[in-house]
């Protein structure tokens, strides 16, 4: 479905990516694992077109969208988190949710003052989608709770109701698992794999908690220093020697072989 190839994103002499060439396969729960500093977030955001790339290219589903902007890709489906969530905090979650699809009615000036009417009847099929996406994702309970008094994890959990309002084809999460709790973890777990299997949903994962990552990912990439360092199963990158070398460094290494 999306296909990167020999992607570069410089920020003057440093380069954040490196040459990165990936593919990430419809259907698919692809993670994205490396050290700190090894891209990951910058490729999210080269994709999602929240940075122009300094070369190199990217095809959806055969499609060139490199450089296009977030809002463009928004249309064609693809979607992404990020490491902090951005809820609108004084809203409810309901309300949270029921600002996602594009194109209502109330955004248009005239319709908010002649179509009054319609609108309340897109709003109430908006306000019954976003309590189907909340009791899909069992925060259901906090429909009425101001977004910004809710947990970490369950920001988290409201980030990933916001794709279902929309028809997402991709969802891009950067480090859905930080500072989430494991029961929440769980849950997020639950949600994407459900999503996945039930809606067709394909994603592409960052995460450091190798639990989640090997409870939901196949394949796993590894990224150091901007470039792709391997590709496989979970076992098999944690048996690759590069791997091992690029979190660890040449010493433990060798003290892990020895």
């Amino acid at each position: 479905m999306i296909v990167v190839e020999d992607v570069h994103k410089h920020f003057g002499g440093f380069r954040a990516v490196d040459g990165a060439t990936l593919e990430i396969k419809e259907g698919s729960i692809t993670g994205l694992i490396g050290p700190n500093g090894a891209g990951k977030t910058t490729l999210f955001n080269v994709i999602a077109g929240v940075l122009p790339p300094t070369s190199g290219r990217v095809t959806m589903a055969g499609e060139d969208i490199t450089g296009l902007p977030p809002h463009t890709l928004f249309g064609k489906g693809l979607l992404r988190t990020f490491q902090i969530a951005h809820e609108f905090t004084t809203m409810t979650v309901r309300e949270n949710l029921m600002m996602v699809p594009g194109g209502q009615s109330g955004e248009n000036i005239v319709s908010a003052w002649f179509r009054r009417s319609a609108i309340r009847v897109e709003e109430r099929a908006l306000a019954a989608k976003a309590d189907e996406v909340l009791e899909f994702l069992t925060i259901d309970h906090l429909a009425d709770e101001r977004a910004g008094n809710l947990s970490g994890g369950q920001k988290k959990l409201l980030e990933l109701g916001r794709t279902m309002m929309v028809d997402a084809r991709i969802v891009f999460l950067d480090e859905v698992g930080a500072g989430v709790n494991r029961t929440l973890l769980n849950t997020i777990a639950d949600a994407i794999l459900r999503l996945n299997k039930e809606r067709g949903y394909t994603f592409c994962v960052i995460e450091h908690d190798m639990d989640f990552i090997g409870r939901l990912c196949d394949p796993v990439i590894c990224m150091a220093e901007g470039k792709v360092l391997a590709q496989g199963t979970l076992a098999e990158i944690k048996a690759n020697e590069d791997v091992i070398e690029a979190y660890l460094g040449t010493g433990l290494k060798n003290k892990v072989t020895a």
